[in-house]
């Protein structure tokens, strides 16, 4: 997609001023570590609009957009019914007081999601999870949170401790900044370890208040749950009186109408939920069972608040992509979607990961692609990744080369090997096309 005359590199000179002003001014020049491109080197390319699955850069250059800023953009850049939604109630940015499409965005996660019965909206998915930890420390009464090597649940303190993503990325120490007490009580084994989750519960299972986990892992790459475990950490916490709290930020509306929990059949006792409810503004949310949202403030003891929580804008966003999503097919709580857009975007994506794989397997590459749903990671490496150790023995040198010769070739790819490619509806049958020949191209040149 990206206009050159005779297969000339992009220019990007626009790109690099824009980088050079910004890091005068900003740590890293950017507001979000990974969009500084250090895994993968270069200049980050500097956007300025985006329509469909398409995006352009200030020098002009188009991408298929294969990131979807991150997730949230299921329906693609400016879908109309989005746009229609948020301006058709704009009556101002902000009030710090309730507004009834609170109340509707807040139906429509009940009425999605089996698990959830009420819902409290945040600015962002690292507040989601900071509240649901509060809140789970306060109904049980105990200290200690397990999580798992790789999941990412947002910058909070007592979290930053082997988690992925973009601390990955960056090679950063696990928690630098955060003190010794603050992670003191944070327990941390390797995703799909079973045998781990049942050696720190049969040690300290009566001081456990949760277990946070991503039930699909996004943050080292696309890490499907191995069978039964996910049954079972709903069963280990239940037997000891711990809570079991899902991070659906990525997962939730991504995988299915009724997120990885739907999916899979297991409900937790909370949600954590951010990306597609917003669709593409900031907002996050926890929800979970009523005995337990009713200790948060004002109903209860448990304290949280935020001025710019329910954000009029983020909450139309989120109500028009969740009706763009219901356009496809009517979903009744907990169903699943034999003829909608999930099926669509199944069917999409298997598509593309088949022939990918096939192109990366013409190139001589060592490659697997791990898929659930519409999302996807292309690791460089041989056999499958279950948790972050695997992860960690891909060919990032090799990514990095691909990721640049991708973007030569029109395609905006996540720049990093532990982050996760997204197909949204905006993206057609052509579109996947013209990935594959990239990606082939790409391929053959990296090899």
């Amino acid at each position: 997609m990206t206009q050159n005359p005779e297969g000339a590199p992009p220019e990007r000179r626009r790109s690099e001023q824009a980088f050079r002003a910004a890091q005068k001014v900003m740590p890293g020049g950017v507001s979000s570590p990974v969009r500084a491109f250090g895994s993968v080197g270069g200049t980050p390319v500097f956007m300025k609009a985006g329509y469909g699955a398409e995006v352009t850069d200030v020098d002009g250059n188009r991408y298929i957009d294969m990131l979807s800023s991150w997730g949230p953009l299921i329906l693609g850049h400016a879908d109309p019914k989005v746009m229609r939604s948020m301006y058709a109630g704009f009556g101002g940015t902000s009030f710090g007081a309730p507004t009834p499409n609170e109340t509707r965005l807040a139906k429509m996660l009940i009425d999605a999601l089996p698990s959830v019965e009420m819902v409290r909206f945040v600015s962002s998915g690292t507040e989601a999870s900071m509240s649901a930890l509060r809140l789970a420390r306060a109904a049980t009464g105990r200290d200690k949170i397990l999580k798992f090597a790789g999941c990412y649940h947002g910058h909070v303190d007592a979290l930053l401790v082997q988690a992925g993503s973009g601390v990955e990325t960056l090679g950063l120490p696990d928690s630098p900044g955060v003190t010794k007490g603050t992670s003191a009580d944070t327990m941390v084994v390797p995703y799909n370890c079973l045998s781990g989750v049942r050696e720190v519960f049969a040690a300290q299972g009566d001081q456990i208040a949760a277990v946070i986990v991503e039930p699909v892992a996004a943050n080292m790459g696309v890490v499907p749950p191995a069978p039964g475990f996910l049954e079972e950490l709903r069963r280990i916490t239940e037997e000891h009186g711990a809570l079991l709290i899902f991070d659906e930020v990525i997962t939730g509306f991504r995988v299915g109408y009724s997120g990885a929990q739907g999916m899979f059949g297991i409900n937790p006792d909370l949600t954590i939920l951010g990306k597609v409810i917003g669709g593409g503004l900031p907002i996050g949310a926890y929800g979970g069972r009523k005995d337990l949202m009713a200790q948060i403030a004002p109903s209860g003891p448990v304290y949280q608040a935020g001025t710019l929580a329910g954000n009029p804008m983020s909450v139309a966003a989120g109500i028009g992509t969740i009706r763009g999503i219901q356009r496809f097919a009517a979903q009744p709580k907990g169903a699943d979607d034999p003829a909608g857009l999930y099926a669509h975007l199944d069917r999409l994506t298997e598509d593309l990961t088949g022939r990918l794989a096939e192109a990366a397997g013409r190139a001589g590459i060592p490659a697997v692609i791990q898929r659930v749903g519409s999302m996807f990671t292309l690791f460089f490496k041989d056999g499958p990744v279950t948790n972050l150790d695997d992860a960690r023995q891909s060919d990032t040198a090799r990514l990095a080369r691909f990721f640049h010769a991708m973007l030569e070739e029109g395609v905006y790819w996540p720049p990093s090997q532990f982050e996760a490619v997204f197909v949204g509806a905006a993206h057609s049958a052509a579109h996947v096309d013209d990935v594959v020949t990239a990606a082939g191209r790409a391929l053959e040149r990296i090899g």
